[in-house]
């Protein structure tokens, strides 16, 4: 345990940027996993949307540094070809 007034609150701060990271981590990966279970059941009414709000919470992510850039672009990219390939 820190006893340093400028630690304690470094402690303080970790914990709550940790807590906003998982979140928007969490919900990145829950919107992935849905696209992908939609894509899964060949359901191409529900794609496109399904297909933005993953988009939107992996750029949301990349933005604020909690994946990369290049990590996001590469899962963007993938997903769109994949629901672009559902008949």
């Amino acid at each position: 345990m820190a006893n340093i007034k400028s630690s304690e609150k470094a402690n303080r701060q970790r914990i709550t940027r940790t807590a906003r990271n998982v979140a928007q981590k969490t919900a990145m990966r829950t919107a992935i996993k849905r696209l992908r279970a939609a894509i899964g059941q060949k359901n191409p009414k529900d794609l496109q949307t399904l297909l933005k709000s993953a988009v939107r919470a992996i750029d949301m992510a990349a933005s604020k540094g909690v994946i990369k850039k290049g990590t996001a672009s590469r899962s963007v990219s993938r997903l769109t070809v994949a629901v672009a390939h559902v008949k």
